[in-house]
Formats: C-alpha cells, structure tokens, sequence
C-alpha cells in the first residue's frame, strides 16, 4: 500500500528561518577553519605550523567567499523585483563554489540577461544535482532562450550517482508528511522558484546520468 503524498504547507517566517539555516550550513565549516587557523597562529609559534595555518586561513577564505556569492544568487534578493542577472556572473560564481578536485563543472549556455527567478533556479538545480555525485563527478550545464521560452538543463555523472532523497517530490511541493525541515529546504525552495518562474522541474535517472531540466 503506497504511502500518502500531502502538499508542504510552509509559513514565510519558516521559509525563511529553514533558508537562513541552509546558509549558515553551507559557510560554518570554512568560518570554524579560519577561526582554527587563527587559534594555531596565537597558540604555535613554529614556523612550519604558521606557515600551515596561514595556508588554511587562505584556502578556507575563499572557500567561505565562494559559497556567500553563491548563496547571495541562488537564494538572496540579488537586485530589486523584476531584475535580471547576467548568466556570466552565474557562470562564475558556480565555479567558484564547485572549485574542487573532486567535481568538474562544464558551463553550455550562453552569456546572456535572464529573469532573476530563472538564474536562481538554474543554480539551485546545480545544488541538487550535486548531491547525486557525492563521492565526485560532473556536473553539465545547458540552456537556450529564445526571448520568450527559456529551457534548461543539468546533468549529473558520476561513479556512485544516486538520486538525492526525496528530492522530486520536494521540488513538486509534497511529500508523506506535509512538512519539511532544515535537509529537505533547498529541494523544495527550487520547486517554489521554479513555479514562480512559469517553469516545471523533471527528473530522469539512467545508470549513467542524472538529468534535472526546466522548461
């Protein structure tokens, strides 16, 4: 007997406390390395040590300046209502965020001014697929726009890909239970986003690519 799908039914104030919580998620871990790397610079005077440290304060900077610029797009304001947002800049800062040995990103779509709420779900589509390749991969990115119909695409390959769970439905706006917490956010954020847009989110799994597109 299948279980019953109920429609999430999410107040703003939570909306927006669950979002704050994903970004917060997403910088502690470089910040506590700063803040680790500054203890070691008081605490050990040897120079290899201070040498190491400065090196973890450096990397883990910019690892927590990449995934702020990344958040600031793909779910802040990023400009007033109605804005749009060069698809170049968020071709950048996605590179910067996925900036790892393990993950290679390959950017497809043109340089062009696209509706703010379709850049953000372009970006949270990336977020997701992602986490199809835990353990690495690649992460394929393509779109077209006419002026009036806009299409995009992210694939996901990697060599332990699975679908991240629950995902679907919480892009759809449901699931068992009715309700969503802090892990489950970003999925249903990108479906919000996508509806705002005039936009619908597919999903297709083969055992060699998992496909997330909006049309």
């Amino acid at each position: 007997m299948s279980a019953e799908i109920k429609t999430i039914s999410l107040e703003s104030l939570d909306l927006a406390a669950l979002l704050c919580s994903r970004v917060c998620h997403d910088v502690i871990s470089p910040v506590g390395a700063i803040v680790n790397g500054l203890e070691v610079l008081d605490d050990d005077k040897d120079p290899a040590t201070q040498e190491f440290a400065l090196t973890l304060i450096r990397k883990s900077a910019h690892q927590a300046s990449a995934r702020l610029q990344f958040c600031r797009l793909a779910f802040g304001a990023a400009g007033s209502a109605g804005a749009s947002i060069d698809l170049g800049d968020a071709e950048q800062v996605s590179r910067n965020f996925f900036q790892d040995e393990r993950t290679q990103l390959v950017w497809e779509a043109p340089r062009l001014l696209l509706a703010k709420n379709k850049v953000k779900l372009l970006l949270n589509m990336l977020v997701i697929a992602s986490a199809a390749i835990a353990r690495g991969g690649s992460l394929t990115v393509t779109l077209t726009d006419d002026g009036t119909n806009t299409a995009m695409k992210v694939t996901a390959r990697g060599a332990y890909l699975r679908m991240p769970p629950h995902a679907a439905d919480l892009v759809a706006g449901h699931n068992e239970t009715g309700v969503v917490d802090a892990h489950g956010i970003q999925a249903f954020y990108t479906g919000l986003v996508a509806r705002a847009s005039g936009m619908t989110v597919a999903f297709d799994l083969t055992d060699e690519a998992l496909t997330i597109s909006a049309a």
